[in-house]
C-alpha cells in the first residue's frame, strides 16, 4: 500500500488516480493524523509526500511517520503531474510552472525504484 500525504486535494486526486491506474493501492489524505492512523492499521510500503504538508515541512512529517514504520520507503515529490486539471488552473490564473510537470509514467517509474530500494534495504537490514 502507498500512503499519499498532501495538502492540496486536486494534486492528491491526480496523483492517486495515476498510481491506481498503474495497479497500486493508494490511500490519500491531507491529514497527518489520518496518515498516522493508517500506519497503525495498515501495512504501508511507501509514503509519498510534498515539501510542505498542512503548514509543516514534508521532511518533518516524513521523519515523524517513518519513526512509526521504519521499513517504509519515503518519496518527497516537489513537482506537478502533467494533467489537464492542474494545467487549466495554472492557465486561468496565468501562473508559470517550474520545473515542468512530470508524466504519470515518470511518477510510476520513480515509485517502482523507491519500492525496490526499500525492499532491498529491508532484506539486508
Amino acid at each position: 500500500m502507498i500512503l499519499l500525504l498532501g495538502s492540496e486535494p486536486v494534486i492528491r486526486s491526480v496523483m492517486k488516480e495515476a498510481l491506481e491506474r498503474a495497479g497500486y493501492v493508494v490511500l490519500a489524505t491531507g491529514s497527518l493524523g489520518v496518515a498516522l492512523d493508517t500506519l497503525a492499521s495498515s501495512r504501508v510500503e511507501l509514503l509519498i509526500t510534498h515539501p510542505y504538508v498542512a503548514n509543516i515541512p514534508g521532511h518533518e512529517a516524513a521523519k515523524y511517520l517513518r519513526a512509526r514504520n521504519p521499513k517504509m520507503g519515503i518519496l518527497i515529490v516537489a513537482g506537478l503531474l502533467v494533467d489537464d486539471r492542474l494545467q487549466y488552473r495554472a492557465d486561468i490564473e496565468q501562473f508559470e510552472i517550474f520545473p515542468p510537470p512530470y508524466t504519470a509514467a515518470q511518477l510510476v517509474e520513480k515509485v517502482k525504484q523507491v519500492l525496490k530500494t526499500t525492499q532491498e534495504r529491508a532484506a539486508h537490514g
